[in-house]
């Protein structure tokens, strides 16, 4: 389309250059460059693989060790990680607002309760003061009877860096994931 844009295309065009422009505030590395909605969009690898941006590695090990303390610190070592206004979402459960409150739900032993998580995705703001990782995360339990019992899903972890330096969640999302296929709907 050449010439002047026509009345009905002008929310349009002004959402594209609104979410282009918000595209190049979140998008390391792409500051200042023309997006092309019609261009190969780029591999997946960009914003899955921490070697090929240092900020996204940064965020890894962040999980990482967040992942490794959980493991052997429980809930103690989970809810230390937390900055004093973070906001913790779970599927069917209010909001939990402040890192006291995430410490008072987060009572688990290593010994009872094994929350594991691998880190898929991620991306550092460009002001290298705020992240996000997203990926898959596994909860291992035992019933009263000794049966295993096993929570799995979605979650997204938003961390920002503090005024000493340190990392900091201030946000962390989970949700359980979908049936298996053929699960849904089974008459018992």
């Amino acid at each position: 389309m050449h010439g002047s844009v026509p009345i009905t295309m002008k929310p349009f065009l002004a959402q594209t250059i609104l979410f282009a422009s918000l595209a190049l505030a979140v998008a390391p590395g792409l500051q200042g460059q023309m997006l092309d909605p019609l261009a190969t969009p780029p591999s997946s690898s960009q914003f899955t693989d921490p070697s090929e941006n240092p900020g996204r590695a940064f965020l890894f090990d962040l999980e990482a060790r967040f992942a490794r303390a959980t493991a052997t610190g429980g809930g103690a070592a989970f809810s230390s990680y937390f900055a004093d206004d973070a906001v913790t979402l779970s599927n069917g459960k209010a909001a939990v607002t402040g890192r006291a409150a995430i410490a008072a739900a987060a009572t688990w032993s290593p010994r009872e309760y094994q929350l594991t998580w691998t880190p898929q995705g991620g991306q550092m703001s460009p002001s290298g003061d705020m992240g996000f990782t997203w990926g898959h995360y596994e909860g291992h339990a035992k019933d009263r009877n000794g049966n295993s019992i096993v929570s799995a899903g979605r979650y997204m972890t938003i961390w920002r860096k503090q005024s000493d330096g340190s990392w900091k969640v201030v946000l962390d999302s989970s949700n359980d994931e979908p049936p298996a296929a053929g699960d849904c709907c089974k008459i018992p």
